[in-house]
Formats: structure tokens, C-alpha cells, sequence
């Protein structure tokens, strides 16, 4: 769930609650930056850091980042190099710490089970970053936003601390052109330890078809475990309609029934699958549970609860709007770099507004987002139809392309408390996603009380059933 959102805190709550707590991938190191920028507050990055198997990084990474105290609040955060081809082994090891932190908070003195979710799309953090959620015991890798057909393999491999490879998806490139960014525990680590043990965690992609889900079980270089099948009214990104692009009055895109996945179909698979997208209803878990699933998966209601990792005075305007019945939740067909749909939480101060993403520069300082192109030499080059329009254009962009992209990098971690302050006094502003089922969060409410908890989440959902008559994603 966006950056920080679904965070170690949230991701602990639901698994100590007998759930399985999942916990965003999306950017860990600009996230583990921030928090050591602003004091490390409880002492939790560096408690975790202090258990990271290759204490050299950490000790390197403490000592870049950590600030006493915590800096002024119009200091700008530090910030990582942009991924590569050939990315530099302190950024694979910043990566690979990040994601390990995340994981272990996440379990740190429970048995739950705990998932950690990424993006095909972020292709070049991708090996890092599951050898580090590894590294913490992570039980499950979710994975949306592509047809992830490698990542089994490479779970497997990096069971045994094997260097892997993933082949990016290059823009330009010819058929027989292969561009692989690689990670080998071995280098980028100086002080390897053999002892070290991994267990393959489970792997769950995230698909919105039984047609993609036939292709993973083919194609995909390892075993598949499992599926989430999300729908258009989840949060985030969702997948494309299928067959010609059709858009209501509002301008967002109109999915209709070819957009249905057939869950008879998926049942004769023979995998588990959760439903998700608009199942945060004690009525839609008994209807996924009859249909044939293994649980369900909730994002919004827990994205608002307490433990999230969004900001508080976010949150409460969201849950106030939600109770008075003015949420609005818009389908931006081209607010997100990657070309997906992606779903926006209309509040004003926030880039959603017209007159706060006008006022902001373009910037591309974190470059999550940035896609890689076939230079005429042959080389690659990276861009992101959120940076500057002008520097866009110049590496081959189309200007179209670039309208209305917002840099979700940037806004995605002011939502969750690391605004980032720039030299001219600017504040980077919040950009927020909730599923449809926004309008609904203000139930969850105890009599009296403006908050709730992920176990009021929990309880609401669960209702009669009980807590392990399903095993359900709920984070």
C-alpha cells in the first residue's frame, strides 16, 4: 500500500492478530533514510540495522543517515543514487538493509506470518530488495503491477545466495536484445558469512485475470503458490480495462464484464487465491469464501486504521471526509509514470488538487519510477514522464506522454510523513491513494471515537467467523 503506508507497524498489528501482515516494499530506502534523518524515534531502524547479517553495511548506512535528534524540519533529506544497469553495491546494500528492516520489525517477537509486496514495475530494486526481506524470514512475496514470470526462480536462487539476474523491460530494444541487472550476495556484501540460512518464502502475484494467471503458471520460472486477484475498485494501480479504452464523464476509465475474473475457472487451477478490491464487508468475506477462496485482502480500511504508516493529520481528514460521506475517489488514467491506472483520493492541499500540482516544479530526484530506453548506441538511458517535461523530451519522450504525470516518488512518501524540502522553500505536497471502498471506513468507528484499530478492522471483518477459519490477507 503506497509508500510507508502498509508499514512494519501495521504489517506486525495484523499478523499478531492472526492474519497475514503485509508490509509495501515500494521505496525502502528513501523510507529507512527519513526515519534515520528524523532521530530514528524508539530506536527501531537501528535496533533492527544491528541485526543485519553484514554489519559493515550497516554500520556504513547508520553512519551516512543517522541524525541525532533528528534534522531541522526545513532540512531536505538525503537522498540514494537512482538505480541502473549497473547499480553501485552500496545502493544494492542500502536496498537489501531496508527491505530487511521492514521485515524484521515486522516480525520481531511474534510468530505470525508477514509478506512483503513490490512492483514489477520497480525492475531494478527488485533483486535487493527480496534478498533482503529474505534475510528476516519475510513468508510471502506478493507481487503486482506486471506479469512477474521471474521472480519464483529467483526466490529460489536466493535461497542459496546464488547471483541472480532479472531481465528489464527496455524500451526500444530489439528482439534479441537482452538487458539483465544482476545481484551476487557474495560481491556486494564484504563481509559474506556462509553460515547463513534462508527459507524460500511463498509467492503470491497479483493478477486481475485468469488468463494471467494461466500464463504465471506456465511461464514463470518457479513455482507459483498462489494468487491475489484484485479488481478495479482496489487502491493503488489498477490494471488497464480490457478492449477499447472507454472513459465516463469524469474521465476515468470504464470497466466492464470482460474485466470480471471467472473464479470457477480459477478454482480448476488448483491454486489458493484472495479476492481483493472492494471486499472490506463481512458480507463480501463470506461471498469470497463461498466462491471458493482462500481469504480476502483489505487495503483501504487498514490503510486509515491507527498503526498505518500515514500521516496523522492525513488520516483524519480522510476518515472525517469518510464519515460525513464526501470521500471521492478519483481513476486518474495518467497521474502515474507506469502508464496505469491509479486511483486518487481527491483533499484538498494535496496534488490531487489542480492548483497545488500547477504550483509544483518537476523534479526527478529519487527516480523509483524511471524507465529504461535503447540509446541510438546502444547504451541505455533512464527517464520518467514525471520529470521535466523538457528532459524528457530530450531522451526520446513524447511531450503527451508527459501531461498530467504526477512524480507518485516524491508525493507517496510526503503521505506518509517524509515531505520532502526543497532549496526554494517548497514543501513537497501529499499524493494519496484509497480504494473505492473509502466511502465505507467511517462503520469502523467504535461509538464516540474519531480513530480506529487494525483490530477493529479485524473484528468488524471477521464478525461470527472465526479468526483462523481463513487464512486471509488483510494488509
Amino acid at each position: 500500500m503506497g509508500v510507508a503506508i502498509s508499514d512494519w507497524r501495521l504489517a506486525k498489528a495484523v499478523s499478531q492478530l492472526g492474519q497475514m501482515g503485509v508490509a509495501s516494499g515500494t521505496g525502502l530506502s528513501r523510507v529507512m533514510i527519513s526515519r534515520l534523518m528524523d532521530g530514528d524515534v524508539g530506536g527501531h531502524a537501528r535496533r533492527a540495522l544491528s541485526h543485519f547479517p553484514f554489519q559493515d553495511a550497516a554500520q556504513e548506512i547508520v553512519k551516512r543517515y543517522f541524525v541525532p535528534g533528528g534534522k531541522a524540519a526545513d532540512a531536505p533529506y538525503k537522498t540514494a543514487p537512482m538505480y541502473t544497469l549497473r547499480p553501485p553495491k552500496f545502493l544494492d546494500a542500502l536496498t537489501a538493509a531496508a527491505n530487511f528492516v521492514e521485515v524484521f520489525l515486522a516480525k520481531e517477537g511474534h510468530a505470525g506470518a508477514v509478506g512483503v509486496n513490490l512492483l514489477e514495475k520497480l525492475q531494478m530494486p527488485t533483486l535487493a530488495s527480496l534478498y533482503g526481506a529474505m534475510l528476516a524470514g519475510v513468508n510471502y512475496v506478493l507481487m503486482g503491477a506486471g506479469i512477474p514470470t521471474q521472480i519464483a526462480g529467483i526466490l529460489d536462487r536466493l535461497t542459496h545466495h546464488e547471483e541472480v539476474e532479472y531481465r528489464l523491460d527496455v524500451t526500444g530494444a530489439d528482439k534479441d536484445d537482452s538487458y539483465r541487472i544482476k545481484f551476487d550476495p557474495r560481491a556486494v556484501f564484504s563481509d559474506w558469512m556462509e553460515s547463513i540460512k534462508i527459507k524460500r518464502p511463498k509467492f503470491l502475484p497479483i493478477i486481475s485475470s485468469v488468463v494471467l494467471a494461466q500464463a504465471l503458471i506456465k511461464r514463470s520460472e518457479g513455482a507459483v503458490d498462489g494468487f491475489i486477484i484484485e479488481g478495479p475498485t482496489a487502491g493503488g494501480h489498477n490494471a488497464p480495462p480490457r478492449g477499447a479504452g472507454k472513459f465516463n464523464e469524469r474521465g476515468e476509465p470504464i470497466y466492464g464484464e470482460k474485466d470480471e475474473v471467472d473464479l470457477e475457472k480459477m478454482k480448476q487451477l488448483g491454486l489458493p487465491f484472495w479476492l481483493a478490491g472492494g471486499y472490506g464487508h463481512p458480507d463480501q468475506l463470506q461471498k469470497a469464501l463461498a466462491a471458493g477462496a482462500a481469504g480476502i485482502q483489505v487495503g483501504t480500511a487498514f490503510a486509515l486504521c491507527a498503526e498505518s504508516g500515514m500521516d496523522a493529520e492525513i488520516k483524519h481528514a480522510l476518515i472525517q471526509k469518510a464519515a460525513l460521506g464526501e470521500a471521492d475517489v478519483f481513476t486518474d488514467p495518467v497521474a502515474s509514470p507506469t502508464g496505469f491506472p491509479f486511483k486518487v483520493a481527491r483533499l484538498d492541499g494535496t496534488l490531487s488538487q489542480k492548483d497545488a500540482y500547477d504550483a509544483r516544479s518537476r523534479i526527478c530526484d529519487l527516480g523509483f519510477l524511471r524507465a529504461a530506453f535503447k540509446k541510438e548506441d546502444g547504451s541505455l538511458g533512464y527517464r520518467c514522464p514525471a520529470e521535466p517535461v523538457a528532459d524528457y523530451v530530450a531522451k526520446g519522450g513524447k511531450a503527451d506522454d508527459a501531461a498530467g504525470r504526477t512524480c507518485l516518488c516524491n508525493n507517496l512518501a510526503a503521505t506518509a510523513g517524509f515531505p520532502q524540502a526543497r532549496k526554494d522553500g517548497y514543501v513537497e505536497k501529499p499524493l494519496i491513494t484509497m480504494g473505492d471502498d473509502w466511502l465505507n471506513v467511517g462503520r469502523l468507528l467504535p461509538p464516540g471515537k474519531t480513530s480506529f484499530s487494525a483490530a477493529d478492522v479485524i473484528n468488524y471483518l471477521l464478525g461470527a467467523l472465526r479468526a483462523d477459519s481463513a487464512q486471509t490477507a488483510l494488509a
